[in-house]
């Protein structure tokens, strides 16, 4: 997944009226916004864990010792490092690269 570089990595205080401009509903916008931050934290965890399953050998036993890889840590930290999947949507949102369906006429709004 392609994550851009001038998202900020902690939280900002937001105005309700900035997000509920698009929509005129701030629930509506709040709604989008959790289903693509969900979508974005499903992505990310597929990609992590098929770039792990690399590492993980076929005969892994509990009772083995686990030995720490530093390719395996790096690629840990990285992900640990992004910004959380919320400020990713949330700025999504703001910067109109939404596009969602909206309810009963099933009409395409691109925000």
């Amino acid at each position: 997944m392609e994550i851009k570089k001038n998202i900020p990595n902690n939280t900002i205080t937001r105005k309700l009226v900035d997000l509920d401009k698009e929509t005129g509903n701030v629930y509506e916008s709040i709604n989008i916004i959790a289903r693509r931050a969900n979508q974005i934290a499903t992505e990310l965890k597929n990609e992590l864990n098929r770039k792990l399953a690399d590492f993980s050998s076929p005969s892994d036993n509990t009772m083995e010792e686990t030995f720490e890889n530093r390719e395996q840590i790096e690629i840990s930290r990285y992900y640990e490092r992004l910004p959380k999947p919320t400020i990713i949507a949330t700025e999504e949102f703001l910067d109109h690269e939404l596009v969602y369906k909206e309810g009963k006429d099933d009409t395409f709004k691109e925000i």
